[in-house]
């Protein structure tokens, strides 16, 4: 046995062994010291014919799959090595083949996965300085492949599909791509493969063979050439992990990472799309407000849609309009969703029956979800606009797999598929004899033993049973004349004798292979209907889509409806105009409808850039936020929480909301602020939306001034980027350049002061705050008033020096003599080198003393100048 072991090992080198042995999984050697430590489970030993004895742990084969999450959990591979054929029959050792490998991205228990996301794998082949990428998810049949020209958007495709397993091959592994903070940030675990597995010539006809088509110009994968090698090798993976012939992958689609808006982690991080920032809770995210679906497939479309929000215009309208009727069509909404409840997860239940692992009751979970499906497209066929009516010709009602599984399958069948009690009654006439043999086997005794007394007149004729000679019939010796020729000795005894009859015989052989043959007999009929399901997996798929697309409009009217959206227009001349929007999660989590709404405006010409400053607390990132989930919310498809929204098309947003630090990878917080900076302004395009919140607060006030300034100056710039921005500010000093640059308009949250107090009133107006109530907030976060009092002291002091006059005198300078900038590429924005604070020199105030002309300036202009002059000299800069 432990040859055998060996044997196979050998081969799955890489992988922990679950070999089995009767009714456990064992581990021998580094495996079990491994699977000991990391399942807590207790590590014994086996004599091995070796000197020492072989470490050894094992866990029972009915609870495998809690232990095998475990390890898949923690990035480890999993051979299961089962016995392939019955002990009772083998001769000699029992033969065991390895009959799938589990991975992080293979993992097909459902009870261990997110039911409303995904489970991808990702293969990344890195050639000639381009990517091939292919993603799929095997429970689902998801199957994916683009072609990508640099890292940053592969970081993108990473994020936005955050696949649980990459493989890569060797070249991929050695690009200097930061594949440890992808294990250690996102959880992601990593293999490269053999050379071999991207070899052209085999990947090619590994994606010929499967999709059993010609050419690659029928799979549109004809441009993708380092597409196809990671097609190819993703498949020629799977395969070998799952021993199958992965029937489920019916479809591979092609696609450019163009088509939909491109969201950073940063973006996807800042903006809590799926998950909200500190704690990973859905509970406070864009799609906690907007998932009311249904099933599992809707839960999972939802979650895609949010990801990967449109850029096509007349796609975005199609979803507009499929909201915009259920939202109208509220009883039928109602209706649909009433039969959507009951629907189960059909990709995932179609996998399992491909995969031959489905059980009885996953056959009658999918015969619910099918009866579903007439009245849903019913009441479909009265919808009127092109989405939904296309939902409706892709909807299969799939009546023929409905009423086979009906006719064939139990109400209530066990979940074990070879102990019986699977296939209903009537659908079979030999399972019926065979089950009325099992059950009625003594009424069919006791009426053969009463017509034989009958007709032989043998009153004390008796039909009796033991283990050595089976059933027979006993009469005693006072009766052996009466017994008839067709009766057969069988055995004698002292005092009677024991016959046999052909008919006995016949009910002998039925009643003890009654339930053996029953149970086979079950099992292959079980067998046969479970085939005939998976080979409808095409059918099954398109409506799985189809039902999961409708789930998610009707959750998305359901959501308009109760939340007060409104319908956003979709314009391509770069305006968004949104009038009394609001924050789409923060006005859930306030009670009351206590959010104050507010307006934004933003478009290409003479108002790209909003300055927006106010206190700590006051709503600025809030408001930033609302903006940027409501374009997103429009490019999903979805209503949005506003009075009206118009919305220009924007290909990215970016968000540079906060920043800690990243001590894993010595980056400070001005550093992590900086390099998102840089992300940004290398990526973004003049149709991006830009929400940037609080640039060079990291560093001194000088330098932090200095670079939010000149950032401010770059994005205005349409040769040099030109995109629209929503730009927050502690520097009021930078309200100076509205008017100085055409493009940018200043806008501040309002406040109320009271005394040493202020209220927020959470509404932007327009114009620049004139401070930032720092000591104020300071005061209701509750620090010590000798803190507070000592503030106001010393800020006093310091606002003696005027930063802001010589920060307007530098944007008129500018504005006057500052020559247009050439076009030209910036591979670096040299943002830090500006030389706006000249130091202040004794002869400059002497030389504008002499230049004034004093005749000419009226008693408080001369006052003002003295004091200006005076407060130069004193703070020399």
């Amino acid at each position: 046995m432990m040859k055998q072991y060996m044997e196979t090992k050998s081969q799955y080198q890489d992988c922990i062994l679950f070999y089995r042995l009767g009714d456990f999984y064992e581990m021998f050697f580094d495996d079990a010291l491994t699977a000991s430590r990391e399942l807590e489970i207790t590590l014994t030993g086996k004599n091995c014919g070796q000197e020492e004895r072989a470490p050894m742990c094992g866990v029972p084969y009915h609870a495998v799959e809690s232990y095998l999450n475990k390890l898949v959990s923690k990035g480890y591979k999993v051979a299961i090595c089962e016995q392939v054929e019955d002990p009772k029959t083998a001769k000699g050792i029992v033969k065991r083949e390895v009959v799938r490998i589990v991975t992080p991205g293979t993992n097909l228990d459902t009870q261990a996965l997110d039911e409303s996301k995904n489970n991808y794998i990702m293969c990344i082949v890195y050639i000639a300085d381009r990517y091939g990428v292919s993603v799929a998810d095997i429970t689902t049949g998801d199957y994916f492949v683009t072609e990508i020209e640099d890292s940053a958007r592969l970081m993108d495709e990473i994020y936005r599909f955050s696949p649980s397993e990459i493989i890569c091959n060797e070249a991929f592994y050695m690009s200097g791509m930061d594949l440890d903070g992808m294990r250690d940030r996102l959880g992601i675990t990593i293999y490269s493969l053999d050379a071999w597995y991207f070899d052209d010539a085999v990947c090619r006809q590994k994606l010929l063979d499967h999709f059993k088509v010609s050419s690659f110009a029928g799979l549109g994968l004809a441009d993708y050439d380092c597409g196809v090698i990671s097609a190819g090798a993703l498949l020629q993976y799977l395969l070998e992990t799952q021993k199958n012939d992965l029937s489920n992958l019916t479809h591979i689609t092609p696609y450019t990472s163009g088509k939909f808006m491109m969201l950073d982690s940063s973006t996807r991080r800042n903006l809590e799309l799926c998950e909200t920032l500190r704690e990973k809770q859905k509970r406070g995210s864009l799609l906690w407000v907007l998932d009311k679906t249904k099933t599992a497939m809707g839960a999972r479309t939802l979650r895609k849609y949010i990801e990967q929000p449109l850029i096509d215009k007349k796609e975005i309208e199609k979803r507009l309009d499929a909201v915009q009727e259920l939202k109208n069509q509220a009883i039928s909404r109602e209706e649909l969703r009433e039969y959507l409840s009951p629907v189960y997860d059909l990709e995932r239940l179609i996998m399992k029956i491909t995969y031959g692992s489905a059980n009885p009751r996953d056959l009658t979970a999918f015969r619910t979800s099918l009866e579903m499906l007439p009245p849903i497209r019913y009441i479909l066929q009265d919808m009127q606009c092109d989405l939904l009516r296309s939902i409706m010709e892709e909807l299969d009602p799939l009546e023929d797999l409905c009423t086979l599984i009906t006719n064939a399958i139990r109400e209530e069948p066990p979940i074990a598929m070879k102990e019986g009690n699977i296939i209903r009654d009537g659908y079979n006439e030999e399972v019926d004899k065979l089950r009325r043999a099992k059950s009625d086997g003594k009424d069919w005794l006791a009426k053969l033993e009463n017509d034989e007394r009958e007709k032989t007149g043998i009153k004390n004729l008796r039909i009796k049973y033991n283990k050595v000679f089976g059933y027979y019939l006993e009469v005693t010796n006072s009766y052996k004349d009466l017994v008839p020729e067709y009766y057969t000795r069988k055995q004698t005894l002292a005092n009677a004798e024991r016959y046999i009859t052909p008919e006995l015989k016949e009910l002998e052989d039925m009643i003890l292979g009654a339930e053996d043959k029953l149970y086979a007999l079950e099992y292959e009929l079980y067998t046969e209907v479970r085939e005939t399901v998976a080979a409808e997996v095409e059918r099954i798929q398109q409506t799985a889509k189809a039902v999961a697309a409708l789930d998610v409009f009707a959750s998305l009217a359901l959501v308009a409806e109760r939340n007060n959206y409104v319908r956003p227009k979709i314009n391509e001349k770069g305006v968004i105009d949104i009038k009394e929007g609001r924050h789409p999660v923060v006005e859930r989590m306030i009670p009351n409808d206590m959010f104050i709404a507010n307006d934004t405006y933003l478009d290409d010409k003479k108002h790209r850039i909003s300055i927006i400053t106010g206190p700590n607390m006051a709503g600025k990132s809030t408001y930033m936020r609302q903006t940027a989930l409501i374009a997103l919310m429009a490019q999903v498809g979805s209503f949005v929480p506003a009075k009206s929204a118009n919305i220009g098309i924007s290909d990215r947003i970016f968000t540079r909301v906060g920043a800690s630090d990243d001590l894993a990878s010595g980056q400070s917080t001005f550093m992590v602020e900086m390099t998102e900076v840089a992300n940004i302004l290398r990526n973004a395009t003049s149709k991006s939306l830009l929400i940037l919140d609080e640039i060079g607060r990291g560093t001194s006030t000088f330098d932090g001034l200095s670079i939010a300034w000149a950032v401010v100056e770059y994005i205005s710039d349409s040769r040099l980027l030109g995109a629209k921005t929503l730009f927050a500010t502690h520097y009021h000093e930078l309200t100076e350049l509205e008017g100085k640059i055409e493009n940018v308009n200043n806008y501040c949250i309002a406040v109320k002061e009271k005394g040493d107090d202020i209220v927020f009133l959470r509404k932007i107006v327009k114009g620049g705050a004139d401070k930032s109530y720092g000591i104020q907030v300071a005061k209701l976060a509750g620090v010590p008033d000798l803190v507070i009092n000592r503030a106001k002291e010393i800020v006093e002091e310091l606002s003696e020096g005027d930063i802001t006059t010589r920060v307007s005198e530098i944007a008129t300078k500018d504005k006057v003599s500052r020559k247009k900038p050439k076009v030209k590429k910036y591979d670096e924005v040299d943002i830090a080198q500006m030389s706006l604070f000249d130091t202040v020199k004794d002869d400059d105030v002497l030389e504008e003393l002499k230049s004034l002309d004093v005749g000419n300036m009226t008693p408080i202009d001369a006052l003002n100048t003295i004091y200006r002059l005076q407060n130069k000299l004193k703070n020399r800069w």
